[in-house]
């Protein structure tokens, strides 16, 4: 198919806004785009995990409402996705370049989840804010790609004290995507299934394994 037709503009800006909240966290990375029928589902990979498991593996995910029912699975570079869209509009053409990172091939089922508890907003974008600050005093300019990596794979990948506990990288990608809310009462849903942590907000999705 040629083009992808999001429902009105307020869909096309969110998914811009979401497209660009994931490029700060890559500047090459992708996004995977699966529309079934009237809804489109985009992917993004907040942090990519280590091993052949991809242990610490997080990705983000927002639906979308298309104007015209499609079929598509197709990953490509989020810049591609973010210039056709700062054209205006609500039409989203087919990028000629598609890509095949590692992560594609680990998308999480769609059933078999089980419901574990709520945890607070507030709760998880303490947890985020403190990973950064751990990272940051941790990793000072001049240290080595391997480090930097080694002590990120230890921040995120441990569990948050939030009750119940999440990995500290879905609470990550919470937190950069924008998905928690300054609500004090506002609380996050909490999913898991096999290896899968999945955290869900009225702003979208982080799924963690």
């Amino acid at each position: 198919m040629s083009a992808l037709h999001l429902a009105d503009p307020e869909s096309a800006a969110d998914l811009t806004t979401y497209l660009t909240r994931a490029r700060r966290l890559d500047d090459e990375g992708d996004v995977r785009l699966q529309a079934v029928g009237s809804v489109l589902a985009a992917w993004t990979c907040v942090l990519p995990g280590r091993g052949l498991g991809s242990s610490g593996l997080v990705l983000g995910l927002r639906t979308f409402a298309l104007a015209e029912p499609a079929e598509l699975d197709s990953t490509v570079p989020i810049a591609a996705v973010t210039d056709r869209l700062a054209r205006g509009g609500t039409r989203i053409e087919h990028p000629p370049v598609t890509t095949q990172p590692t992560w594609r091939a680990l998308t999480p089922p769609r059933g078999g989840w089980e419901p574990v508890g709520l945890v607070a907003d507030s709760a998880l974008l303490e947890a985020a804010r403190a990973g950064v600050a751990e990272v940051a005093q941790g990793a000072p300019e001049g240290s080595g790609a391997a480090a930097v990596a080694d002590l990120r794979s230890r921040v995120w990948g441990r569990l948050t004290r939030t009750v119940p506990p999440v990995p500290a990288g879905a609470a990550f990608g919470l937190h950069a995507l924008g998905f928690l809310r300054p609500d004090p009462a506002a609380r996050a849903s909490v999913h898991t299934t096999g290896p899968w942590t999945r955290v869900a907000t009225e702003g979208g999705f982080v799924l963690a394994r």
